[in-house]
């Protein structure tokens, strides 16, 4: 591959190019940090497209560490991409953000948590000394999710939010995202309770991204499997969300690419160009490259 040229990489601040196909900039990169949920499959099915990209992606010689806000440890991940049809030559590793997770409830193991999230986040504590209890018995809060996201929005957890606020417990949230697309549906995740828990003056802590500790990890990852150290102007980081995907992105100084159709689809896929480039302007981080959907 041959070294980026310094007029390569679009002014994030400024301007954001539209793509056709990753293709046009694969030869910039050297390790793609995709995120799943948006991008690779929407909850429901896989994008065949978007797998194809990733295994076009690797046999271009670009590495590419899967990075999501999943609550649960990788090994879950993958078998929900084994169940898709998603192939496992399509890429590399997968970071979670229950993986840096776990790394936290290790360092206060033996303290008593209160689990504020439904029952099949529960591989997320396996094998951690983290008991379980009543939410008045509790030393910290671990928070997947809400119990019942179909029904349930953060409002419904205001007077639990506001207890725990009281009693000065700090909240582990272990997915950042304050909604997800599934089956073409929003629905809320984990990030919108810390959000309303902060607006309580409580005390939250993020696993996942758009914070440093995933893409660190993810990095490792990528550098592992390609045998070397790789250059941050390298890489490039793939999302559908602006708040978590290209903000992280962003902020680890990696190029970032937004696809269209995810959780912003209702403001961005009917629109033009001239309209989707006012309402980058608009957001507090843009990305440096778009796409509908992520194809080669």
């Amino acid at each position: 591959m041959t070294a980026m040229e310094p007029s390569a990489l679009p002014t994030s601040e400024t301007t954001t190019q539209p793509l056709t196909g990753f293709a046009g900039i694969a030869d910039r990169f050297d390790l793609c940090l995709c995120d799943i949920w948006g991008v690779v499959h929407n909850g429901v099915a896989a994008h065949r497209e978007a797998v194809e990209a990733l295994l076009a992606m690797r046999k271009a010689g670009v590495s590419v560490v899967l990075v999501t806000n999943a609550p649960r440890p990788n090994a879950e991940i993958r078998r929900q991409l084994d169940g898709f049809g998603v192939p496992g030559d399509a890429y590399d590793a997968i970071v979670t953000s229950g993986d840096v997770c776990r790394g936290l409830i290790r360092a206060r193991a033996g303290q008593p948590l209160y689990m504020l999230g439904p029952d099949r986040d529960l591989p997320l504590i396996a094998g951690l000394d983290a008991p379980r209890v009543a939410p008045d018995q509790a030393a910290y809060v671990l928070c997947t999710g809400l119990f019942d996201d179909e029904t349930e929005t953060a409002e419904t957890y205001a007077g639990l939010l506001a207890g725990f606020a009281a009693r000065g417990l700090t909240l582990i949230c272990a997915n950042p995202d304050l909604v997800v697309e599934r089956g073409g549906r929003i629905v809320p995740c984990a990030g919108s309770l810390a959000l309303a828990y902060e607006e309580l003056g409580g005390q939250a802590i993020y696993a996942g991204k758009p914070h440093a500790p995933i893409y660190e990890a993810a990095l490792a990852l990528g550098e592992a499997a390609r045998g070397s150290a790789i250059d941050r102007a390298r890489i490039c980081g793939i999302g559908d969300a602006i708040r978590t995907d290209i903000a992280g992105a962003n902020a680890f100084g990696a190029a970032s690419v937004m696809v269209l159709a995810g959780i912003h689809a209702q403001d961005l896929m009917e629109a033009d160009w001239d309209r989707r480039h006012a309402w980058f302007a608009d957001q507090l981080h843009r990305p440096h490259y778009a796409l509908p959907h992520l194809v080669w």
